[in-house]
């Protein structure tokens, strides 16, 4: 095998072996709540003994902290524990989601579609079509980060290139798919609840929500996008970076007999659903009045009917294909995808109890009235501020790798933020994804790079370091977000919304 050409104990590898070890002294997700819990509280006490006081533009009211060491604050507490824990936006949409994807996973039905995908592929457009692959399986959330990789790997091999780069390639794909898919997918209803419980504290009385098709767009644009400068990278200087593979050949299994029959009763049943949802939601008694999508029940119940779709798709493929022998074996299999899900269940609560402790002190609105104030006084407004948030999103990734994290602690500051600033709260939520997406690419707090690391020294190339890893992923993702920020800025000259319904700038008489 051909060694690595990248630069070994160069700068990149002694700024990531500090970054690295800096990262390893963060408390998990839970413990890292509750200090800010602890934090919000002081911060709200120092306010309030100070008369920390500010008008919302909104509203025209004045906005004063609370104290959670007072009488009034202990009974906030006692009462709100249990609430701000099962009113959590994201727990019950993401456990949904979980309970349907996973099925189709657990079914096979998954890995399945991926190996029927890559089939025969010419080796010219197989940087691109991983890329593909990746972002669309990214409705699975985290499971596209552990599954297309490895079968990336075997792809490249089956095609005379260099595994590992067949394994960053799927990588970057699994990774950039929570900013870009043609598909709405876990990420979306999971951001969305975040978003919308901000908008409940900041406009209680206006009404206004988002939906999880508010980035629909511009994700899918992006998908077309991401596809043709990852490939590109990939193909001109990544896979020339790794030279030829020498090692032994592994080749992709193929669809067996019992995956076909699968495969076309989910394509029976998909079809059968999709003719109920046009007949329902299209022309049907649920339709919108005007006769579009927008403002139907097929927006606003998109997480039930995409849950009932992955189930109707993944029940008749699990007993065709043999996975499924009885409908214990499909109880067996949904409780085993919520079985991995306690670490977010304990997330959640202490997720919970920092944002309910946020919104309460009112040091999210505060912050955000204070901050836009600031932005308009030094000038700071519009498109440079835009890339300055993104660029602050991508860089924060290098110490913290959940974006629902990092979006629960960001959304009640940045989303009042750009609202008061004339911007929707779509498009926030927006370009906080373009930043995230691309940090999550090199971040060295990611559990999923440590995961490609591994598979790579154990199957491909034993002598491989994180350093070399984080320099491809890092030169991609450089690029990438360059030519995203020029597609973002085109958009907004153009004037395009975001999703349905979801315009870049706020409709007048919100605020």
């Amino acid at each position: 095998m051909k060694e690595n050409t990248a630069k070994k104990g160069g700068f990149l590898d002694t700024f990531m072996n500090v970054v690295e070890a800096a990262c390893n002294k963060l408390p998990p997700p839970t413990i890292l709540f509750c200090y800010l819990f602890v934090i919000v509280a002081i911060i709200g006490t120092i306010c309030t003994v100070t008369g920390v006081a500010l008008v919302n533009p909104a509203t025209d009211e004045v906005v004063t902290a609370k104290n959670l060491f007072t009488v009034e604050g202990l009974h906030w507490f006692l009462d709100s524990m249990v609430s701000n824990f099962t009113g959590y936006g994201p727990l019950g949409l993401v456990l949904v989601m979980t309970l349907g994807i996973g099925l189709c996973d657990e079914a096979g039905l998954l890995m399945t579609l991926i190996k029927s995908a890559m089939k025969n592929v010419p080796p010219a457009l197989v940087p691109y079509v991983i890329v593909f692959i990746g972002i669309v399986m990214n409705i699975a959330s985290d499971s596209a980060s552990v599954a297309v990789p490895p079968l990336a790997a075997v792809v490249y091999m089956g095609v005379n290139k260099h595994p590992v780069v067949g394994l960053l390639c799927g990588y970057i794909g699994a990774q950039v798919g929570y900013a870009a898919n043609i598909l709405p997918s876990g990420t979306d209803t999971l951001l969305m609840g975040f978003t919308n419980d901000t908008l409940a504290n900041f406009l209680p009385d206006a009404g206004m929500t988002v939906d999880a098709t508010c980035n629909w767009f511009f994700k899918a644009a992006s998908t077309f996008l991401c596809c043709a400068v990852i490939g590109t990278v990939v193909t001109k200087i990544l896979e020339p970076r790794f030279g030829t593979y020498h090692g032994e050949m592994e080749k992709m299994e193929e669809v067996t007999p019992e995956q076909k029959k699968g495969m076309k009763a989910s394509l029976i049943a998909f079809l059968i659903y999709a003719i109920i949802i046009v007949a329902l939601f299209v022309s049907g008694p649920l339709a919108a009045e005007n006769g579009g999508i927008i403002g139907s029940p097929l927006l606003s119940g998109l997480i039930p009917i995409l849950f009932v779709l992955f189930a109707f798709v993944a029940v008749p493929f699990g007993f065709a294909s043999g996975t499924f022998k009885n409908l214990t074996d499909v109880h067996k299999a949904m409780c085993k995808q919520m079985a991995a899900m306690g670490s977010y269940v304990a997330f959640c609560f202490f997720g919970g109890q920092f944002q309910g402790l946020f919104n309460w002190t009112n040091i999210g609105t505060i912050s955000a009235i204070a901050g836009a104030d600031f932005l308009e006084t030094v000038g700071f407004t519009g498109i440079p501020m835009i890339i300055a948030f993104i660029v602050l999103c991508t860089l924060i990734d290098i110490f913290f790798s959940s974006g629902s994290a990092k979006w629960a602690i960001f959304a009640p500051i940045f989303v009042p933020m750009f609202m008061l600033l004339g911007y929707h709260p779509a498009f926030t939520q927006m370009i906080y994804r373009l930043g995230d997406s691309a940090g999550n690419l090199f971040g060295p707090t990611s559990a999923y790079l440590w995961m490609t690391l591994s598979v790579a020294q154990s199957k491909y190339m034993p002598d491989i370091k994180i350093g070399t890893i984080i320099s491809c992923n890092f030169t991609v993702a450089f690029i990438l977000e360059f030519f995203w920020i020029i597609m973002l800025v085109a958009w907004m000259l153009l004037g395009l919304p975001v999703g349905p319904g979801a315009p870049i700038y706020l409709p007048a008489g919100i605020i």
